[in-house]
């Protein structure tokens, strides 16, 4: 996945920045994470999507335990140039309880 795009850009607000993670195909939003420039760069290498776990201190590559990899199809930043969406082609469910997506709690809707 080569990219023209200067990653530094991505990363003078903060060093740590959201990415949306997308189903490539049907367009549902599966998770959302967090990136660092390594993460981001990792992720174009490898076109898998890559993550900077904020409680384990770490880097991980999605699936990198469950086999249910997240490969990364295109990359998108919003307006601002401080967030990210990965259209993705999902290997099995994304969320860790084994949902296809990570949200399915729902804590609202406008009654007809």
């Amino acid at each position: 996945m080569e990219t023209t795009f200067d990653l530094d850009q991505l990363f003078r607000k903060s060093e740590l920045i959201p990415v949306i993670i997308q189903d490539a195909s049907s367009l549902e939003v599966l998770m959302l994470g967090f990136t660092n420039r390594e993460a981001a760069e990792l992720t174009l290498q490898t076109k898998t999507a890559w993550f900077w776990s904020r409680s384990r201190q770490k880097l991980w590559n999605k699936g990198e335990s469950s086999g249910h990899f997240l490969h990364v199809k295109k990359v998108v930043t919003d307006c601002d140039t401080d967030t990210l969406l990965y259209l993705c082609v999902p290997e099995g469910p994304t969320c860790h309880t084994g949902a296809q997506s990570c949200f399915f709690n729902e804590i609202w809707e406008e009654e007809p």
